[in-house]
């Protein structure tokens, strides 16, 4: 299972440092970027996963700087899901800036939790039927 989506986003002036490179922790909002629209693009949300009484916590990050991000750069994000989801979602991500640089590559791993008891839980079913039928 492979299966990608492309997001962009614009480095802002507040996302940099005096020099107008971006700061590296801002890498891990991008990675947020990419899963809530990967997600969006199957036609499911966090809010929607919420009513189900579903959390989505992140368990891992991993984020390898290859070369720096400066400010208004126009930054295109690929999510990718490398294998079906179980209690875990596991997410790789390249982003590259306008001239196709690689600029950063990673990963990160989050547990479905009962929003109630705070449990592990399998992945829903909606999701996961929305991957059987999904051409992305």
């Amino acid at each position: 299972m492979l299966i990608k989506h492309n997001s962009t986003v614009r480095v802002r002036y507040a996302e940099t440092d005096q020099m107008g490179v971006m700061y590296h922790g801002n890498y891990a909002q991008y990675f947020e970027i990419g899963r809530t629209e990967w997600l969006r693009s199957l036609g499911v949300t966090y809010k929607y996963m919420e009513k189900t009484g579903i959390i989505l916590p992140v368990i891992s990050l991993n984020c390898n700087f290859k070369k720096s991000a400066y400010y208004d750069d126009d930054l295109s994000i690929t999510t990718i899901l490398k294998k079906r989801p179980s209690v875990k979602i596991e997410f790789e991500y390249e982003i590259h800036n306008q001239h196709n640089e690689l600029i950063c590559t990673g990963n990160t791993t989050l547990a479905f939790l009962n929003q109630k008891t705070m449990r592990p839980t399998r992945c829903p079913e909606y999701i996961l039927e929305k991957l059987n039928t999904s051409v992305l």
